[in-house]
């Protein structure tokens, strides 16, 4: 014997479930069509800080300028390395550091160049030639707490990444 079957449970089951199904399909069909549009661009150009060092020699010594070529502005130094002994004449802001460097205090602005670093030198009496190498370095300004400028140079920039010297 077969039992009857009741339609009307299972029909208010069915209902019940369709009308949740399309309560939720309008939040999520509005979550899949909603959109944005937008136009235009903007280069960013993160740009380096770039330095050239500027030698003559006469009779005086040996003349140093550092020119900041770079689109920042930089701290600078400069290291001299010779066979022969040297002194200096510095011009205003450069000073000795403890390391055998001499800073530029001030900051070099884009397109500004140091005052001049004289290295003066006498010639052996022997006549036999020297070269004296003149080192310079560059560093970005970086500001503290307290919107101090300062250095710090030991700072490294690569094409690939950026990295402190020591870790």
């Amino acid at each position: 014997m077969r039992k009857k079957w009741n339609k009307k449970p299972v029909a208010l089951a069915a209902a019940a479930l369709a009308l949740t199904a399309s309560v939720s399909v309008g939040s999520a069909l509005a979550y899949f069509t909603t959109y944005s549009t937008a136009s235009g661009s903007v280069q960013m150009d993160m740009g380096f800080t770039h330095t050239d060092v500027e030698e003559t020699v006469d009779s005086d010594g040996k003349h140093v300028v550092i020119a900041n070529t770079g689109d920042y502005d930089c701290f600078v130094r400069v290291k001299v390395f010779a066979e022969v002994e040297v002194a200096y004449e510095p011009g205003d802001g450069w000073s000795q550091g403890d390391d055998g460097y001499w800073y530029y205090s001030p900051v070099l602005a884009a397109g500004e160049s140091t005052p001049e670093l004289l290295v003066t030198y006498d010639f052996p009496e022997d006549g036999e030639e020297f070269n004296i190498i003149v080192v310079q370095e560059c560093t970005p300004v970086i500001f503290d707490e307290s919107g101090n400028p300062q250095a710090d140079w030991n700072h490294v920039v690569t094409a690939d990444s950026t990295e402190q010297e020591g870790e």
